[in-house]
């Protein structure tokens, strides 16, 4: 009986008309939506046409046609670096050491201020968030990173984004949205904190977490000040976007190099789609639990 109804409410809502007003908006919105993607989807595909393809060809690349000639010549200049796949090494490790630990730091700050009984979660909360304004500067961070032995270390790209208080207010929201009655029933079968944390609380915290996770891995991947200002001189520590960054500045202008195979602006393309693939790959699959971490993350009581 229940199946015979729902496919008769089927066929009434396919049979009912839409109204005029009704056409005319999602007519508007499918236009919008379209548009978007296509100015999102366009200045990616040009680039990347333009870092496999050299300067000659150039002028002919355009949306609906390729290069003449394909080469991977522009992305031969980084990947046949030593210092470049060396960079790759310690970025992929960056980004895995520094998500996970930013994730696990933020989720623990965060659950103790979402608990009711902790009497300074108030106070905590409000001077955490000043922080987010009021900061010492470039100076007076570095002075301190010395004196904490962090300069000339990879452990200063995992230190500092540990705690990041944004991360810990949106992560304090969501656990928030936990039922009490979860936490109560715990401690009823002698559960501690920890254990509550560990087996019902992270579970329930997919969607944040992997927001977070997000946010964070982009940050790591993309960073390359830090390496300038703290690792300048250490080969060692050099990350990814740092050497990314030093090939396209050392590489010669095209004003200076007229003709030459390959050009400024096809090696400059070939570091960003460098840059931007691997998040574009990665992205898919945090989108299942991307939405719901934000949405309810975002709600304020």
């Amino acid at each position: 009986m229940a199946i015979s109804e729902s496919v008769s409410l089927r066929k009434v809502r396919r049979r009912k008309k839409m109204s005029a007003k009704d056409v005319v908006f999602y007519t508007i919105l499918y236009a919008f939506f379209l548009l978007f993607v296509v100015v999102t989807v366009y200045p990616l595909i040009r680039i990347l046409l333009y870092s496999l393809t050299n300067s000659y060809d150039m002028p002919y690349v355009v949306f609906f046609h390729l290069p003449r000639e394909l080469t991977f010549i522009n992305y031969g200049l980084f990947f046949d670096n030593d210092a470049f796949r060396h960079g790759l090494v310690i970025s992929v490790l960056r980004v895995l050491i520094g998500t996970f630990a930013g994730t696990m730091c933020s989720s623990l700050l965060a659950f103790i201020l979402s608990r009711k009984k902790f009497i300074f979660k108030k106070g905590l909360a409000v001077f955490w968030t000043i922080t987010m304004y009021a900061q010492a500067g470039l100076v007076t961070t570095m002075l301190l990173y010395k004196k904490l032995y962090l300069h000339h270390t990879f452990w200063v790209y995992i230190i500092p984004c540990m705690v990041s208080i944004l991360n810990v207010m949106v992560i304090r929201t969501y656990m928030k949205s936990i039922p009490d009655s979860f936490e109560e029933s715990a401690q009823l079968d002698g559960a501690g904190y920890m254990k509550i944390f560990t087996s019902i609380v992270m579970p329930l915290c997919k969607p944040v977490y992997a927001a977070t996770a997000l946010f964070l891995a982009a940050y790591q991947w993309n960073a390359w000040f830090d390496n300038l200002i703290y690792n300048h001189f250490d080969d060692q520590y050099a990350t990814l976007m740092y050497e990314l960054m030093k090939r396209i500045n050392d590489f010669p202008y095209p004003s200076n190099n007229a003709g030459c195979f390959p050009s400024y602006p096809t090696v400059t393309a070939a570091g960003i789609i460098v840059a931007a693939i691997p998040l574009i790959i990665i992205y898919p699959f945090f989108q299942k639990w991307f939405v719901t971490g934000l949405t309810v993350g975002g709600i304020k009581e």
